[in-house]
C-alpha cells in the first residue's frame, strides 16, 4: 500500500530563493541527498514538462540508486509539483511531491507532500531522509550573503 510522507518547514529566506534551490542542478545536489549521500544530477530541464533524473549514492557502500520524472506543475516562488521514478524495479510505481512555498513574516513557509512511496521504504524513514535534506536546505538558503 502506498504511503504519504507530509513536512512542514519555515525558512529564514525569500520564497524565491527556496525555489531555485529545487531547480538548479548544483543547488539540489548540495542539498537533497540525506545524510551520508552524495548526489549527481544526471538532467534537469526546470520547465513544465521537463525531465530530471539523478542518482544517489552512499558513500560508506559506493552502492547507489537512480530516480527521475517530470515537472507537472512549476510556479514561480510558489508551487513545485514533479513526479518520481525509481530505476529499481523493487521500487514500483510514480511518487508525486508537491512543494507549497507561501510568504510569511519571516520568510518562507514551506510544506512538501511526497505521495506514493513505495512500500519496502519505511515511512519513519523516508520522513528522517527529508528531515535531513530540509536541514541541509536551511544551512544553503538562509545566509543573507552579499
Amino acid at each position: 500500500m502506498p504511503n504519504t510522507v507530509k513536512l512542514h518547514r519555515v525558512f529564514a529566506a525569500p520564497p524565491k530563493k527556496v525555489y531555485r534551490a529545487f531547480l538548479e542542478p548544483d543547488a539540489i545536489a548540495s542539498w537533497l541527498p540525506p545524510f551520508g549521500f552524495t548526489c549527481t544530477v544526471h538532467e534537469l530541464e526546470a520547465k513544465e514538462g521537463g525531465k530530471h533524473r539523478m542518482s544517489f549514492r552512499n558513500f560508506t557502500t559506493g552502492q547507489s540508486h537512480s530516480f527521475g520524472g517530470t515537472y507537472l506543475k512549476l510556479v514561480s516562488g510558489e508551487t513545485i509539483v514533479y513526479s518520481d521514478v525509481f530505476d529499481d524495479p523493487n521500487l514500483p510505481g510514480e511518487m508525486k511531491v508537491t512543494v507549497t512555498l507561501t510568504t510569511v513574516s519571516v520568510g518562507t513557509e514551506m510544506t512538501v507532500v511526497q505521495q506514493n512511496v513505495p512500500d519496502l521504504i519505511p515511512v519513519e524513514a523516508c520522513y528522517l531522509g527529508w528531515q535531513e535534506s530540509l536541514r541541509k536546505l536551511a544551512k544553503l538558503v538562509e545566509p543573507d550573503l552579499k
